[in-house]
């Protein structure tokens, strides 16, 4: 093989490893993300829990940099605090070198086979579901085929004494090597694949193993770079985290500098391959990192506030902008911050509804992918607030407050399902139409229209009356969603009718068509759901209103 081609490969290789990692994490995070969200919420009070989380959310996303970005996301919108951060930082570390151990196993050789399978499971799946498994493992057979590549391209090069002699060279600088490594990890955004690159030199006895360890080091180093550049512009709170990850990996790195040599002889003594002799340093370099740092995650945390101390900043969109904690002691000034954050929901929802309906008349992924990010928004903000009026509900509050502040909850959770329904069945038919190329009548485009306005309008009124208080605005909500009923009665036999009339398109697309109006009158069932909780809170009654009973 000549230089040429031993370059093309590299780089092919490389592309492959990369969008094999991308794939992967792209597609894990719309099937899993929100519950990895969720359940992230739920443990983050235990340190060894936070650990494993840490360590098993990066095991499914093969990447501990998406760990990162996703903590960073959660702390500058205030829904975890910096310490209970820390934990899962420390098992995310622990999480990322598992790929280095299955490269040392030689699951590369299972590149093939998986690609086949995931390829074919891929286009014969119905549902969307299944075809964002079947491309998750399609991320692991291309991120395999392209280590193999890059391992099949290596081994002649073993026997070329110019590149071996360049290579030793270069790994007698120490310095050198962590740089290159820091650099080149940080330019890619993914350790594994430099950790990968690592190891197959090593492997193919192109490098020696104290000069892989080196290298090791510079790619924990370079992984934490990303995590910083996307905490710019977010709150102090997230810069921390990010700044935690990079300290931990820093000081981690100085601690092992001056033992590397008894750490190469201690790994020779494990195992005679140099495969796992570099996984096993990988693994045994954060997990010592994990072991130190975890009993002192506290000082730590006050140690971050020191070096990234708090300035007067415009928080970003994802973060909530009205909720003072100072201010739960004031429940009236604290219930009036919960509001606007709730109006801001609100408003939010209204640019998730709006444009739905033309995802039906011309499918754009971007389009629907900027709903998609409406909707995380919608999550992040709805737990944040209702985290705030939890904290507040603790407080001891007049029967007036705490109506208000139980009202709001309930206004808030409407909302969130609202976000959901968008999500979980109007945004997917929408999709699951253009993947298999479906359209609807005439008669069906100007049904859904019509219902698509009349929700529209219901949530504008909704919203005005959440932000004003305005009692004619809800009773005309009411009069609406009465309306909204009638109308998908009527949808539904009209659509039942061309059905009797055997028309094509009516036939292939009826189930959808059916769905789509009820996912409709669902979203009016949960905005008619406010307005009762707005009028119970404006007459602080807690039973339904005889006027305002749900049809």
């Amino acid at each position: 093989m000549n230089w040429h081609e031993a370059i093309l490969s590299m780089i092919g290789g490389v592309g492959l490893l990369l969008y094999g990692m991308s794939l992967l994490k792209d597609n894990l995070q719309k099937v899993a993300g929100k519950k990895l969200r969720e359940v992230l919420l739920l443990v983050t009070k235990n340190k060894l829990i936070g650990v494993a989380l840490g360590t098993s959310i990066t095991l499914l996303f093969q990447s501990s940099t998406a760990t990162m970005v996703l903590l960073v996301g959660l702390t500058s919108a205030g829904i975890i605090t910096l310490i209970e951060t820390l934990p899962v930082i420390l098992g995310a570390d622990i999480g990322s070198t598992v790929t280095a151990q299955l490269i040392a196993l030689k699951a590369t050789e299972l590149s093939l086979p998986i690609i086949f399978i995931s390829s074919f499971v891929f286009l014969f799946s119905k549902t969307t579901k299944r075809k964002r498994f079947a491309l998750i493992f399609l991320g692991f057979g291309l991120l395999f085929l392209g280590l193999k590549l890059m391992a099949d391209t290596m081994h002649p090069l073993k026997n070329d004494p110019s590149v071996s002699a360049m290579l030793l060279k270069v790994s007698s600088y120490p310095v050198l090597d962590i740089l290159i490594a820091a650099v080149f990890t940080f330019l890619i955004a993914s350790s594994a694949a430099t950790i990968g690159i690592i190891m197959l030199l090593a492997m193919q006895n192109l490098i020696l193993l104290d000069a892989a360890i080196y290298m090791l080091l510079g790619a924990n180093i370079g992984t934490a770079f990303t995590a910083i550049l996307s905490s710019l512009g977010s709150s102090k709170e997230a810069q921390r985290v990010a700044m935690a990850h990079l300290l931990f990996k820093v000081t981690g790195v100085l601690l092992f500098l001056p033992f590397i040599s008894h750490i190469g002889t201690m790994m020779q003594m494990i195992t005679q391959s140099r495969g796992f002799q570099v996984a096993n340093t990988h693994t045994f370099f954060n997990v010592i990192i994990a072991t130190l740092f975890l009993p002192f995650t506290r000082q730590f945390a006050r140690l971050l506030e020191v070096l990234v101390p708090d300035k007067s900043t415009a928080g970003v969109d994802m973060a909530p902008k009205y909720l003072d904690e100072t201010l739960l002691s004031s429940p009236d000034f604290a219930i009036g911050m919960a509001t606007r954050e709730t109006v801001r929901i609100s408003d939010l929802v209204s640019e998730m509804i709006k444009p739905i309906y033309s995802l039906f008349e011309c499918y754009s992924q971007d389009h629907a992918d900027k709903i998609y990010e409406k909707e995380d928004r919608v999550d992040v903000l709805s737990i944040a607030t209702i985290k705030y009026l939890t904290q507040l509900l603790r407080h001891n509050l007049v029967k007036e407050d705490f109506g208000r502040a139980m009202g709001l909850v309930n206004v808030i959770r409407e909302y969130e399902f609202i976000g959901d329904v968008v999500e979980r069945n109007i945004l997917s038919k929408a999709e699951n139409m253009n993947i298999r190329n479906l359209e609807f009548s005439v008669s069906g485009r100007e049904e859904i229209k019509a219902i698509h306005g009349k929700v529209l309008e219901l949530l504008q009124i909704v919203n005005v009356a959440l932000a004003t208080n305005n009692t004619a605005l809800m009773q005309k909500g009411k009069i609406l969603y009465d309306d909204i009923i009638d109308l998908e009665f009527r949808l539904r036999m009209s659509h039942i009718a061309r059905m009797k009339k055997g028309a094509p398109e009516t036939e292939k697309t009826s189930f959808i068509h059916m769905d789509l109006i009820n996912s409709y009158l669902r979203i009016s069932e949960h905005l008619n759901q406010i307005i009762l909780n707005l009028r119970r809170e404006i007459t602080g009654t807690w039973h339904e209103d005889a006027n305002f009973q749900t049809v």
